[in-house]
């Protein structure tokens, strides 16, 4: 039985060895056997209910055989190329009025263009396909060059690529594409990002097809989180039905250290000789990787102490603040005043809204008020004589507060705000004061933008001109953006803060400053060419609306 079962085991090896031999030399020998070689994908996929178009190229082995002036006809074969063996499995022919497959041949076949529309697909026409060329007297058939074709019931999800850092400040372009089988009837794209956007088809670079719809943002630490939520709908059954998949993509944004605050335990006033613990906390991406206290001086911030966790025993009070920093950046808090028993806290100015130009805002200064029978009294320079309201906490103690309403403006960014406080003590014969104060930086779009020329005066034809554009901006202008007029209107011709030409002909050019709130263009600087330099050229300078008389630039000819 041994020597059986050895013989069994040589012959099955054999078997197998001469196997992979005769298919390993079929494989091998297929480039010289083939007359016909076609350039298509080796695989495609299709929906059910729609429609495929393959992109097809034929050359004959020998280019003498094929006769671009003969009438020609191309027919596709299914499963196994061998025609001769198995007739029926040729399912399309162009010489036919009546197929069993429902495809047309769209491309010229005199020009070796084979591009086939496969209409009306259904999931059993997932198979291999072969195409071959009739041109008496040649014909030939590509069995090198199979094309898998799969039929699937649900389409697949679209792809969400996103090109460029995700770090707050950063500009990205984020891309939702889906594989377009039937460019005729192409699938239709949406998505969270922007309503409408536009649908655009794009040809590979192997003949087929991607729908695509594209957006770019700039990021910011908002972004973070947030869900990209694409959705692609393909038309089916000659449109009379949709099939709908959808893909989502959460952003990752890093951003420098936001929200920094300091807590303080215990709250309230205390006691000269206690211990007092503060606790700085920071939102960032990465998460923060180093807090510094700061005790401010009469020489400046001095630092205290390291981690964001800072102890110490109270002495005479002072003024604290933390720094949170990661690789992205830093931020500092805002400071928090210690007072011993001895010294009243001081007030606590708040601000609600966002500080931005034309945004409103209500700044409110408070103070602590343990005994509300002889409440502290409010002054600020926000407003004079401002109206001191007592307020119940939820606890049962009591808050001293003003209050005012603003609309912000870029020239609010800087303004320090003072607010006092003034307790009555021993029994209304003295006064006790303390003092805070609070910077505003208020954002605002690119303010004061204006060209200047060098060099300046008269300027000869053919010399070279330098422009600069400048302009006020928090954030700071982000981009510079130069125009020409032209009769066709504004031609852009340049970007980034400076710009430098040989002048011909001159012509009228302005600069468009933008940072993330808004845009603003300068005045319009004419640049004339002039015959005779005695009589002057004027300037029209436009700026909203309002037309103002400028200062000549003269081009010598």
């Amino acid at each position: 039985m041994s020597v059986i079962a050895v013989l069994s085991v040589n012959m099955v090896t054999a078997n197998m060895l001469l196997s992979v031999f005769f298919l390993s030399g079929a494989l091998a020998d297929c480039p010289q056997k083939s007359k016909l070689f076609i350039t298509a994908p080796k695989k495609m996929e299709a929906l059910r209910g729609s429609c495929l178009q393959i992109p097809c190229n034929f050359r004959a082995k020998s280019e003498q055989e094929f006769n671009s002036s003969r009438e020609t006809f191309g027919a596709w074969i299914k499963t196994d190329p061998r025609f001769g063996l198995y007739p029926n499995n040729e399912i399309f022919n162009s010489s036919k009025t009546v197929n069993t497959y429902p495809m047309n041949i769209t491309g010229n076949l005199s020009q070796k263009n084979c591009t086939t529309l496969f209409s009306s697909l259904i999931t059993s026409y997932t198979d291999k396909y072969y195409f071959r060329i009739m041109n008496w007297p040649f014909r030939a058939t590509a069995d090198c060059d199979p094309l898998q074709i799969t039929v699937k019931d649900s389409p697949p999800s679209p792809t969400i690529e996103i090109s460029g850092d995700l770090k707050e400040k950063q500009s990205v372009t984020i891309t939702c594409s889906a594989f377009t089988p039937c460019p005729h009837s192409p699938p239709k794209l949406t998505w969270n990002l922007q309503q409408d956007s536009h649908n655009q088809i794009e040809e590979n670079t192997d003949g087929t097809f991607t729908t695509k719809i594209q957006e770019s943002i700039t990021l910011s630490d908002q972004h973070d989180g947030y869900n990209i939520t694409c959705s692609v709908r393909y038309p089916v059954n000659e449109g009379k039905d949709n099939k709908t998949a959808e893909e989502r993509k959460t952003l990752s944004v890093s951003y420098a250290p936001k929200d920094t605050s300091v807590s303080i335990s215990p709250s309230g006033l205390v006691s000269a000789g206690s211990w007092v613990n503060l606790t700085c906390s920071s939102r960032a991406k990465p998460p923060v990787s180093r807090f510094t206290w700061f005790k401010n001086s009469k020489d400046g911030p001095m630092i205290v102490s390291e981690g964001p966790f800072y102890s110490f025993n109270v002495t005479d009070g002072g003024v604290y603040y933390c720094v949170a920093t990661n690789d992205l950046g830093n931020q500092s808090s805002s400071w928090i005043h210690l007072n011993s028993a001895d010294s009243p806290p001081s007030p606590r100015i708040e601000i609600s809204g966002d500080l931005k130009d034309d945004e409103p805002v209500t700044i409110t200064c408070s103070a602590f008020t343990p005994c509300p029978h002889s409440p502290p009294k409010l002054t600020w320079n926000l407003q004079q004589d401002s109206h001191n309201q007592i307020e119940e906490n939820t606890d049962g103690t009591f808050t001293t507060k003003i209050q005012e309403s603003i609309t912000l403006s870029d020239q609010h960014d800087g303004y320090n705000i003072t607010c006092s406080v003034r307790y009555p003590v021993n029994e209304g014969k003295d006064n006790k004061t303390a003092e805070e104060r609070k910077t505003l930086s208020v954002s605002y779009a690119p303010k004061d933008t204006s060209v200047s020329i060098s060099p300046s005066g008269l300027v000869s034809a053919g010399s070279w001109v330098n422009l600069t554009c400048s302009s006020r901006a928090k954030p700071p202008v982000s981009r510079f953006t130069w125009f020409k007029n032209s009769k066709d209107g504004p031609m852009n011709v340049s970007e980034g803060p400076f710009y430098s030409f040989n002048v011909t002909d001159g012509g009228v050019y302005y600069c468009v400053a933008m940072n993330d709130f808004g845009a603003q263009a300068s005045s319009w600087i004419n640049l004339n060419s002039a015959v005779n330099p005695e009589f002057g050229v004027f300037v029209y300078v436009k700026i909203l609306g309002i037309v103002m008389l400028c200062s000549t630039i003269i081009i010598f000819e």
